[in-house]
């Protein structure tokens, strides 16, 4: 944490701290596996472009048909918009100094930034590791994707979510999520024992990581081997639908749900329903554990462009460059929102909810937004008609530390964007 104290975004640039450069690099600049220090910053923030040189990966193909561009101003009035936005002002949450957008990237450790308006790309920006053609680690955005997955089965009929876990999955035993509903699931208000204090070196969130290590159990270790065996062993906390709690292990057992289904995996779903389907440019890809099952709260990564056609689905409620890709209803579902009554602990969301694995904010503007930590956002605004999609190697992982900036900074464009109509 000293090091996050004093290295600035400049400082901590991955072209500027020479990561991995030269042939070959530095014994201090090497960044590798398994010395599992990979994600502590800054080494961080080149890793975020670089997931799949440390863990094995699936692909989430695009198939082998032409993307479909997106729309973008012309070049001219581009370049003029990019300066608009990057002089925009706004205060911080709980500040009375102002900031200018420019300075708000920096402050939260941007890697790429997409805007969208009325459905054409009105700014585009690339820092630190990422490139254009390059692909950055969504984190817990992941989830949303798998939410998105699991609300369009149930509104196909594929996927009844009032019956139980353990009615769809048998083996799932005694563990707390044999009797939590599969929309308790996708809602996170399971009562299930599991902690996600990254801080913390005896949370759940480690013992969770070394079951879906891919890499050989170290001798002695008696814990469950990959993700699903660890769903069968979780213990109760809580009664189910009382509460939301973020916990990501109802991703992974959402995702084994849909697995059940469908008879797929969530990276062939998620390319059949999704990648090949709305014009993709690039394959994304999605960490696997040790039995080859993928990571469905955090393992995706893919290009910014991409995640900013999923985001357009998302404001358009299922349809994209003229295709409808799933029901209308799907969006409106997620964009209704879960019971507010159930949701507390996030002071920079004082008004939100949470259902189907996104974010819903309830503000004057609809938004809502599927979220990952160190900064990854899909931001969607209905009522500007824009889609913000922002990659981040923010130094501490919360969202909490990111949003009194962030919040603010997309609702400035988004009013800036709604003056120009």
């Amino acid at each position: 944490m000293a090091q996050a104290q004093t290295l600035s975004a400049e400082q901590s640039d991955p072209r500027v701290m020479g990561w991995m450069e030269g042939f070959p690099p530095p014994p201090d600049k090497l960044i590798t596996q398994p010395d599992s220090n990979y994600f502590s910053f800054p080494k961080l923030r080149w890793s975020v472009c670089h997931l799949r040189e440390f863990l094995p990966t699936e692909q989430i193909s695009r198939g082998l048909g032409a993307p479909v561009a997106l729309d973008y101003l012309p070049p001219a009035q581009f370049a003029d918009e990019r300066q608009a936005i990057d002089k925009l002002t706004f205060k911080p949450l709980n500040s009375d100094a102002s900031m200018t957008w420019q300075e708000s990237l920096l402050a939260n450790y941007t890697d790429g930034i997409l805007i969208l308006h009325k459905g054409r790309v009105v700014y585009e920006r690339y820092f630190g590791c990422l490139k254009e053609d390059g692909k950055h680690a969504a984190m817990s955005m992941t989830k949303s994707v798998t939410g998105l997955l699991g609300e369009i089965l149930v509104a196909e009929g594929v996927l009844d979510d009032a019956l139980l876990v353990r009615d769809i999955i048998p083996e799932i035993g005694s563990s707390a999520f044999a009797s939590a509903t599969v929309r308790q699931v996708m809602d996170m208000t399971t009562g299930v024992q599991y902690s996600e204090n990254y801080s913390d070196p005896e949370a759940d969130i480690w013992r969770y990581s070394a079951a879906a290590s891919p890499f050989p159990k170290p001798e002695g270790y008696k814990g469950p081997n990959g993700y699903w065996e660890y769903l069968q062993q979780v213990r109760p906390e809580g009664t189910h639908g009382d509460a939301f709690h973020y916990k990501t292990i109802n991703s992974d057992m959402l995702g084994w749900i849909i697995s059940r289904v469908t008879g797929k995996s969530v990276t062939e779903l998620a390319s059949d329903r999704l990648w090949r389907r709305m014009g993709a440019e690039q394959d994304a890809y999605q960490t696997v554990d040790g039995k080859g099952v993928p990571f469905a709260g955090g393992g995706i990564s893919a290009g910014l462009r991409d995640l900013g056609r999923l985001g357009l689905l998302m404001l358009n409620e299922g349809s994209i460059h003229g295709n409808r890709l799933f029901p209308a209803d799907v969006v409106k579902k997620i964009k209704a929102g879960g019971d507010p009554t159930k949701f507390s602990g996030y002071p920079t969301i004082p008004n939100g909810s949470y259902t189907s694995q996104w974010w819903v904010f309830h503000n004057s503007h609809g938004a809502f937004a599927a979220r990952g930590v160190h900064g990854q956002t899909i931001y969607v605004d209905p009522t500007a008609d824009m889609v913000l999609v922002r990659f981040a190697s923010f130094p501490r992982a919360q969202n909490g530390f990111i949003d009194p900036t962030s919040l603010p900074a997309y609702q400035a464009v988004a009013e800036y964007l709604m003056s120009k109509e």
